[in-house]
């Protein structure tokens, strides 16, 4: 089984394309995850992850994913490897995103989720007062203003 669960802060705008035959999108973007314990003498409290996302997920990321953002994603890891201009073989390793949520929204601590089938979920609900909570900029979509 190859499945991996990541919570962590996007460290820069994610890269975005579209192409293939279908013209998907394919969003890149790297995760700083923190590290549960310190050892001493470590200066590096975080893995910084590569991550890269197809489809309805690429263009969740697109749009709500910056520099700062909370993620938790869901996904496989994929090596790889190729040849760069000076002849040298290079290897990669990504964290293939099949689903990602939002780990916080401002104020809140509460946000949303978007899987492949391109369906946007509550992660967390206030139970209290029986309203779901919206993340900030997704005014456009809702059906009702």
């Amino acid at each position: 089984m190859n499945k991996v669960i990541l919570m962590g802060r996007c460290t820069r705008d994610p890269e975005v394309r579209y192409g293939g035959a279908n013209n998907s999108a394919v969003a890149r973007f790297s995760l700083a995850v923190d590290r549960r314990f310190k050892r001493e003498g470590d200066e590096q409290t975080a893995d910084f992850i590569n991550c890269v996302a197809f489809g309805k997920t690429a263009e969740f990321i697109e749009k709500y994913g910056r520099k700062g953002t909370k993620f938790v994603t869901e996904g496989r890891i994929q090596t790889g490897s190729y040849t760069n201009k000076d002849g040298q073989k290079i290897y990669t390793t990504d964290v293939v995103v099949e689903n990602v949520e939002f780990a916080e929204s401002k104020g809140s601590g509460n946000g949303g989720s978007q899987s492949d089938n391109g369906d946007f979920q509550s992660a967390n609900s206030d139970p209290g007062d029986g309203f779901m909570n919206i993340p900030d900029g997704i005014d456009e979509e809702l059906p009702f203003n």
